[in-house]
């Protein structure tokens, strides 16, 4: 078995992946700090990355790592959407085949996106799980290299690179907030985070419709939990039933877990839309939701939290700040 990665797996993925990833900003929200009490409120703004969400940087990280003749078989993954965007969109640049396989549940713009990147979309299965298992059975009849989402120690190192822009910049960061679904993000960041940092706070964000982790550090091993659906879809999903990485380090790093409503969903894309012009998918908005429920306790904290991703359907996006608008126009 693969070691877990390190901080400095962390440091050397940061000099891989430089030609493939932008260094996103941290945007100050100080309408979010006066509204939660918090000292200072930063969004790193992953929305602005490359393929408009944070899973280049693992991906990259992955591919980039490769050995020549792993690169000539091609690479094939599962995923609810991002990351196919991103290895799709990573082998496209370095001129490697790639098959992506998705779950029925993942939404048709996400696998056209895929689609136009130049990779093959395979669609098959009504979860997540399912979706991974046609993956399997493609991968050795077809003999091409995995990039899994999430739990690999190849892609936690590189999602873990957010962390190491985001305290370089803010090094007293009391609080920081993390979407958790098969527990790439959070795995890396929360390693990243708390290897330079031991006291900072951990948070990780849960859908309250499909805690997959959570469910499963409960069992103490990987469990399928149903799928329903959520405006953040791309955290939906199990954590694999093999899993070797994420879930233990999600248990060892993470401090605290919030489980994230869809009207906190809601809130959190609007407010940042409405406070900062800014498109976020629901994933994205979790953490800035999470604090306007006021389920986490930041009084006087330094806070950061990730908004990961900009890749939401104009229609759905549309009807909810419609609708949110509406709401607190007419309380």
């Amino acid at each position: 078995m693969k070691k877990k990665p390190t901080l400095h797996d962390v440091y050397r993925a940061r000099a891989r992946i430089k030609p493939l990833v932008v260094e996103t900003p941290l945007l100050e929200s100080a309408e979010l700090a006066d509204r939660t009490g918090a000292r200072t409120v930063h969004l790193k703004m992953e929305c602005l990355q490359n393929t408009g969400a944070f899973k280049v940087r693992g991906a990259a990280n992955k591919i980039l790592s490769l050995s020549e003749e792993e690169k000539h078989k091609g690479v094939i993954t599962f995923s609810t959407g991002n990351h196919g965007k991103a290895v799709a969109y990573v082998a496209g640049r370095t001129g490697i085949k790639a098959v992506v396989c998705l779950s029925e549940h993942v939404a048709a713009y996400r696998a056209d996106t895929i689609g136009k990147l130049g990779a093959e979309v395979s669609i098959k299965g009504n979860s997540q799980d399912e979706a991974e298992k046609n993956y399997r059975q493609l991968t050795a009849s077809r003999g091409l290299v995995p990039v899994v989402p999430f739990d690999d120690p190849m892609i936690i190192a590189g999602q873990g690179t957010i962390a190491l822009e985001m305290i370089a910049a803010l090094p007293d960061t009391d609080v920081l907030l993390v979407q958790l679904s098969g527990g790439g993000l959070l795995a890396g960041i929360a390693m990243a985070a708390k290897s330079i940092n031991p006291d900072i706070h951990i948070v990780g964000l849960s859908l309250q419709r499909s805690p997959a982790m959570l469910e499963s550090l409960k069992a103490g091993a990987p469990v399928q939990v149903e799928e329903k659906n959520s405006l953040a879809d791309s955290l939906l999903g199990g954590i694999g039933f093999d899993n070797r990485y994420t879930m233990p380090l999600v248990e060892k790093y993470t401090d605290e877990h919030v489980l994230v409503s869809e009207e906190d969903i809601k809130a959190g894309m609007y407010f940042l839309f409405e406070a900062h012009r800014t498109i976020a998918e629901g994933a994205a908005a979790v953490g800035v939701g999470a604090l306007l429920s006021g389920r986490i306790d930041v009084t006087g904290k330094r806070v950061a939290t990730v908004i990961t991703g900009a890749s939401v359907e104009s229609s759905t996006y549309l009807s909810v700040i419609r609708q949110q608008h509406e709401r607190n126009c007419h309380p």
